[in-house]
C-alpha cells in the first residue's frame, strides 16, 4: 500500500530518528515523528476497502480510424461513508489513461467517459480497469481490478464509391468466360486448384486420373467479381483504406468480392462487408513477401493498390483475363501501362475524383 514516496517517508524518519536519539538532538526526533505520523495519517485515509458497484462500457467496439470512441464509466458507493480520492487507470494498448474521479457521495451513482485513441489501425485492448484511491499526500495507495479487458477494434477509414465496372456484359442465363466467380451451387467447369481454393471442391476423380490436384469451379454467372490485391510488402494507412474503400463499395452491393495480400488470400464473400473491413482492420506488412497477382482468378475487375511502379507495370499482362484492370497507384513516380487505368493516390480523399474521372 505504500508509494515509492511513502517507503521514502518512512525510512527517512527510520533515518532520522536513529541519527538525533544517537546524537542527543531533539530536531531530528521531531521531524522523524512528524513523517511518522503523516504515514499513519495516509494508513487510516486509505485503509478502509470501499464498496464499489463498476461497470465500464466501450461504445462502439467497432470503430473507422481516426472517428470518436469513449469508454463509459459508471461507479455506484456502497459503502456507509462518502469517497474521495478516487482515479480510474484504464490501459489502452500499451499507454494507460489517468481519469480523476469526482466524490462519491454514499449510494451515488457517478458516470464519467472519456475517449479511446483510434489513431491507429488494428486490434486495441482496453482495459482492465483499476481505480486507485490515494492519501492527499500520495504516500499510500490502494488498488482493485474491475472487470476484464474489452478489444476494440479500429477499421479502416472507408469513402463512398461506386463499384468496379465491369468492361463486358453478364449474361444471366450462364457465364461470359470460363473465370466466373466461385462459391455458389451451379457448376460450370473443373480446373487446377490454386492456393486458397476450398478443398471440399476438390474432384478426386479427376485429380487421379490427371495427376493434378482438380477443383469444382462453381459460379454465380449473373455477378461480376471485384478482385482486390492489397500490396502488403509495404503498407501505408492509405493504401489499407482505398482497398476497403473498393472491397466495400462491391460488398456493399451485394457483388462477389475477393481480397487478397501478398501473404496470400484473406477474404472472399458477397455482401459481407463486416468481413471485408474486420480482416483489414488486423492486416500486417509482409516485407519480403512475392506479390502474386498473376494467380488471382480471373473475371471480373481486378484492383490493384500497390506502391510498386513495377508491379503496377506487370499488369498489362493480365488484362486479357479480366474484364477491367485498375492499379490504385500510391507512389512517388509517374506510372503508366497499356489497358490499365490507373489512378494516382496521395490521400484516400483524392480517390473518389479519380474514380469517376476514369
Amino acid at each position: 500500500m505504500l508509494t515509492p514516496l511513502g517507503w521514502g517517508t518512512l525510512a527517512g524518519s527510520v533515518l532520522l530518528y536513529g541519527l538525533g536519539a544517537a546524537l542527543g538532538h531533539p530536531e531530528p526526533i521531531v521531524l522523524a515523528t512528524g513523517g511518522l505520523l503523516a504515514l499513519l495519517f495516509a494508513l487510516v485515509w486509505t485503509a478502509p476497502g470501499a464498496k464499489l458497484e463498476v461497470h465500464r462500457e466501450v461504445t462502439p467496439l467497432k470503430v473507422p480510424r481516426g472517428e470518436a470512441a469513449v469508454a463509459v464509466l459508471q461507479i455506484r458507493n456502497l459503502g456507509r461513508f462518502g469517497l474521495t480520492g478516487l482515479r480510474a487507470r484504464d490501459r489502452f494498448g500499451d499507454t494507460e489513461h489517468t481519469v480523476d474521479l469526482p466524490r462519491l457521495p454514499r449510494n451515488t451513482l457517478k458516470a464519467v467517459s472519456y475517449p479511446l485513441p483510434t489513431d491507429r489501425r488494428g486490434e486495441i485492448v482496453v482495459g482492465p480497469l483499476r481505480l486507485v484511491r490515494a492519501d492527499p499526500l500520495g504516500l499510500t495507495r490502494r488498488v482493485r481490478e474491475y472487470g476484464e479487458a474489452i478489444t476494440l477494434l479500429v477499421r479502416p477509414r472507408t469513402i463512398a464509391l461506386p463499384v468496379a465496372p465491369s468492361g463486358r456484359a453478364h449474361h444471366l442465363e450462364g457465364p461470359t468466360s470460363d473465370n466466373a466467380p466461385a462459391g455458389t451451387v451451379t457448376f460450370h467447369t473443373l480446373r487446377e486448384y490454386v492456393v486458397g481454393d476450398d478443398l471440399r471442391h476438390v474432384h478426386w476423380r479427376s485429380s487421379a486420373r490427371t495427376g493434378t490436384l482438380m477443383v469444382r469451379q462453381l459460379i454465380d454467372a449473373s455477378l461480376p467479381t471485384t478482385t482486390v490485391v492489397l500490396d502488403t510488402r509495404e503498407l501505408s494507412e492509405e493504401a489499407v483504406d482505398a482497398a476497403a474503400s473498393v472491397a466495400l463499395a462491391a460488398a456493399r452491393s451485394g457483388f462477389p468480392v475477393r481480397l487478397l495480400t501478398a501473404a496470400g488470400p484473406l477474404a472472399e464473400t458477397k455482401n459481407d462487408a463486416d468481413l471485408v473491413l474486420d480482416r483489414l482492420a488486423v492486416v500486417a506488412a509482409t516485407p519480403g513477401a512475392d506479390l502474386r497477382v498473376r494467380q488471382a482468378r480471373g473475371g471480373g475487375s481486378l484492383v490493384l493498390v500497390t506502391g510498386d511502379a513495377a508491379e503496377a507495370g506487370r499488369l498489362a499482362g493480365l488484362r486479357r483475363s479480366f474484364d477491367r484492370v485498375i492499379c490504385v497507384y500510391t507512389g512517388p513516380e509517374q506510372v503508366s501501362a497499356p489497358g490499365v487505368t490507373v489512378m494516382p493516390l496521395r490521400t484516400l480523399d483524392d480517390l473518389p475524383a479519380q474514380w469517376g474521372r476514369r
